[in-house]
């Protein structure tokens, strides 16, 4: 309902908030005041403008790290960020206050609010843009925007348009009704298509000078409150109900637990509603007149969000993984975060070209989604500091397919790729033999070179921290093994380019003969593959590779 009422009472315990940050004063308040400028331009151009510039989301996580921020550095001067109804309020005021929402942090705390009241119910919460509508002696005369909660924009020429309006209604006395303005969706399921915009279609239409029919009639209304209605819920209902809005009323249900509270939101989540929404509301049934309403979060309702689609967090570092082809891909380190039931600390970016396209720097804020529900995404930077760390990538060049063959300095990560791919199930299918074994066996000194593990006997590999009696026996029976493979698998473990088995050839030789002209005319091998394969086959590196295999008797070599 509405951005951001009462940010305070948001948990940040399902967000990234590390410790304060460790600077002097002068970058605080550069950092503080550079960000408070970028929340203010986005409440000013969603307020004023109509216009969603990030997702609410993200909006909510970057302002509670402005927050978190400003009070670590209570003592300093700093430019403190607009409220984010600041500027939103309008000339008209509301009959009624709209109260805005308190947000609960989990099922426990929803546990405790429901302890001490009785009478309680549960809707969803629509993500719309809330309004009052106020009619005397049946007819409209005013349609308020919600504006900071006690004056709002005076849309009652723009409510004469929308069709989910009605004009007229069967009631005498008079009547203020508080909802949601909605974007229609259809059979649309949050936890599959998010918000998908809804808010920001409402919120702009609205702005417009001009609303089309077309427009107009994809705007719904969902009442969520009768402020000035019979005391009892039952009896509100069954008056919405007689009014026309029985829509809103059917969403409008009993509660009695957690469990019960935990249902419903897991339910209106992952089913189909016909807006989007962003949790569900708790409302006691009888509450205080509405005279007394505040525009401020009030004790008899609250808010239990959705499960966050997209977190936003701190990079921790930049990291680079270079594997056995030599690609190097980029890691963002980060602060851990709770994105649905994963706990996210680190996500790759892909490739060296995206990293330099996103520009992503230690300490810059970024956005996390789960591709697929299950993989970390990086989705985009939130925020980038004003002052950058450099970060220093591995040079593209010095890495490619025909390179470290041993663990040369700079070399470390690809040797061991190599290595991990060489056992797996890709090449000789060795048993017991991981990156991990791999990498322990690299640090301590007796796997230099690729092929160094075939002379290790146990007394060697019981040396190494870690690797017991029966560790090494099993290692020595995986080497054995190796020594059985035969020669295509020996081909994909040393990392031969695809295509390498498009001649049938029962030795090392009969493919080392075969001509550049004679891979690229097999089919299936272009021109680049060809010279791959022509290139490997005459690496001086695998040249000695393969002299090392027909010593030792390795069939085929």
């Amino acid at each position: 309902m509405q951005r951001l009422i009462a940010l305070t009472f948001c948990t940040l315990s399902s967000l990234a908030i590390a410790d304060c940050p460790d600077w002097p004063n002068r970058r605080a308040e550069t950092e503080i005041a550079a960000l408070a400028d970028q929340v203010t331009q986005w409440d000013d151009a969603y307020h004023r403008r109509g216009l969603s510039l990030v997702d609410d989301e993200i909006y909510d996580q970057t302002r509670q790290r402005l927050e978190q921020w400003q009070a670590c550095f209570a003592a300093i001067s700093t430019t403190p960020a607009a409220g984010p109804l600041d500027g939103a309020g309008g000339s008209v005021a509301h009959p009624v206050a709209q109260t805005g929402l308190a947000k609960l942090a989990d099922a426990e705390a929803v546990n405790d609010w429901l302890a001490t009241r009785s009478d309680v119910w549960v809707q969803p919460k629509v993500d719309g843009v809330a309004v009052t509508l106020h009619y005397r002696d049946g007819s409209l005369v005013r349609m308020v925007s919600r504006g900071n909660g006690s004056h709002g924009q005076d849309w009652t020429d723009r409510a004469r348009k929308l069709p989910a309006i009605p004009l007229r209604l069967p009631i005498s006395e008079e009547l203020i009704l508080q909802g949601e303005l909605y974007w229609r969706l259809q059979e649309h399921v949050q936890a599959e298509a998010g918000s998908a915009g809804a808010r920001s279609r409402v919120a702009g239409a609205m702005a417009r000078q001009v609303l089309d029919e077309a427009t107009a009639t994809q705007i719904g209304l969902f009442v969520w409150d009768w402020p000035n209605g019979p005391i009892d819920m039952q009896t509100r209902l069954a008056g919405l109900v007689a009014m026309g809005f029985g829509e809103s009323v059917a969403l409008t249900l009993p509660l009695e637990t957690t469990e019960q509270a935990g249902h419903w939101r897991d339910y209106w989540y992952r089913h189909r509603l016909p807006f989007a929404s962003d949790g569900i509301v708790l409302r006691q049934g009888q509450r205080p007149d509405a005279s007394r309403w505040q525009a401020q979060p009030p004790h008899w309702a609250v808010a239990w969000k959705y499960p966050l689609r997209t977190v936003v967090t701190q990079v921790r570092e930049v990291t680079f993984n270079i594997g056995r082809s030599g690609r190097i891909t980029p890691v963002l380190q980060l602060e851990p975060v709770q994105l649905d039931d994963r706990l996210v600390s680190r996500v790759s970016l892909g490739s060296l070209r995206r990293w330099q396209q996103e520009d992503v720097r230690p300490d810059d804020q970024v956005a996390i989604a789960l591709a697929g529900l299950t993989i970390p995404r990086f989705e985009h930077v939130v925020w980038r500091m004003q002052q950058r760390r450099r970060v220093e990538a591995p040079k593209p060049g010095d890495y490619h397919f025909l390179s470290c063959w041993q663990a040369s300095p700079g070399c470390e990560q690809q040797f061991v790729a190599r290595l991990a791919w060489l056992s797996g199930k890709h090449g000789l299918d060795l048993p017991q033999l991981g990156p991990a074994t791999w990498q322990a066996l690299v640090e301590s000194g007796l796997v230099v070179d690729l092929l160094d593990w075939l002379q290790l006997d146990q007394r060697r590999l019981q040396q190494v921290p870690g690797i017991g009696e029966a560790s090494a026996s099993s290692l020595i029976v995986s080497f054995q093994l190796a020594r059985k493979r035969p020669l295509g698998s020996w081909l994909r473990a040393l990392g031969a380019p695809p295509g390498a088995d498009a001649i049938p050839a029962e030795s090392w030789d009969a493919l080392a003969n075969i001509s550049l002209a004679q891979w690229q005319a097999e089919p299936g091998i272009g021109a680049t593959r060809a010279q791959h394969l022509r290139a490997f086959f005459t690496a001086p590196d695998v040249l000695r590779l393969r002299q090392q295999l027909h010593e030792v008797g390795i069939v085929g070599f």
